[in-house]
């Protein structure tokens, strides 16, 4: 019995683990740029694209922070302290889609992001 609830505990803190960067969801944006002028979604794309390289830094860093914890503590600490950033990758996944659609629409082509 005792190692069923250890296992379930452990199964419970692992899943509460920061996820990596390339593996988390675009939060759905779909319309909230359409009526943008094509120079102004060109721009925002810019900004937000620039913010990815610090975004997936930080979510790597949590991701190995939660790792350690886990195998030392059996407590994901990024996730639990705040480190974990995938409400801000999601956002910036869905906000980089929608200028993205936009721009297709002006027949704006922008390199992907990397979210490696």
């Amino acid at each position: 019995m005792k190692k069923l609830v250890l296992a379930c505990a452990m199964l419970a803190s692992v899943s509460a683990c920061a996820q990596s960067p390339r593996s988390i969801t675009a939060v759905s944006m779909a319309g909230s740029y359409d009526k943008l002028s094509c120079k102004s979604a060109s721009a925002l794309y810019d900004e937000e694209a620039a913010k990815v390289p610090s975004l997936v830094s930080q979510q790597k860093a949590a991701v190995t922070g939660d790792a350690i914890g886990v195998f030392l503590l059996a407590v994901p600490v990024s996730s639990l302290s705040g480190g974990d950033m995938e409400g801000e990758i999601a956002t910036s996944k869905g906000k980089l889609n929608a200028l993205d659609a936009r721009m297709q629409e002006c027949g704006i082509k922008k390199a992907p992001v990397s979210w490696a």
